[in-house]
């Protein structure tokens, strides 16, 4: 009797123990964020226990109101977050499974949902405007774009035209360009604000520094160079 009750114990510590999914989300804690349609890749791997039932585990990525089914490829799980115009969205792993006794099971990993981190692709680093011919009246025009696409919108406050170095020569060359634009502009997201600059020297270089709301772009400063081609 003893031997029985003994093994019948064992039996159900097995069953316990044998009948988990072990998930680990392997979702980058960051991506840069997506102009276009805003795609992002959720993956996570997945192992199981001797009693899980073989092709019974599904996981799906939720998130935002979302439950997003992934697609497995061996012991990987694969699928594609949709958002925008956000600066992170939440994710939680949902693995739903069945054991060989057919009880359903099913867990959350992490309990708490991840912020996956969603960057801001770099704004323009250098702009260059043609000064050929003769000088137009108020000057030679030019014009920077920029996108912001992690916050509904956002707005460039002010500019200004600062020298590219100190030497005199950058200087005079940097008071040859002028701000034209008035302020504030307003981009909502994914659309191209536009700062327009003139140049009354043929040529004329400075650094185009802006200033915004956007809490992760504060300053941008942009090399801008006025040269005849």
């Amino acid at each position: 009797m003893f031997k029985l009750v003994r093994l019948t114990w064992v039996a159900v510590v097995l069953v316990l123990t044998g009948c988990d999914v072990q998930v680990h989300d392997e979702t980058p804690a960051e991506y840069p964020a997506n102009p276009g349609i805003g795609m992002y890749e959720v993956k996570a791997t997945v192992t199981r226990d001797a009693l899980v039932t073989p092709g019974s585990v599904f996981l799906f990525a939720l998130g935002n109101s979302q439950k997003i089914p992934l697609t497995q490829s061996g012991s990987e799980f694969h699928g594609l977050y949709q958002v925008r115009c956000q600066s992170s969205f939440p994710v939680q792993i949902l693995a739903e499974w069945k054991t060989q006794a057919l009880s359903a099971r099913h867990k959350l990993v992490p309990p708490q949902p991840r912020q996956i981190k969603l960057t801001e692709p770099p704004l323009a680093y250098t702009a260059s405007f043609d000064s050929a011919g003769k000088m137009p009246k108020g000057g030679w025009l030019g014009s920077v774009q920029y996108r912001f696409v992690t916050v509904p919108s956002a707005q460039i406050t002010a500019a200004h035209i600062d020298p590219s170095g100190e030497a005199p020569a950058d200087v005079k060359a940097a008071k040859a360009i002028s701000v034209l634009t008035p302020f504030p502009v307003v981009a909502g997201c994914g659309d191209l604000a536009e700062i327009r600059l003139a140049g009354t020297e043929p040529h004329a270089h400075g650094i185009l520094v802006i200033d915004t709301d956007h809490p992760a772009v504060p300053h941008w400063s942009t090399k801008v160079e006025f040269a005849p081609r």
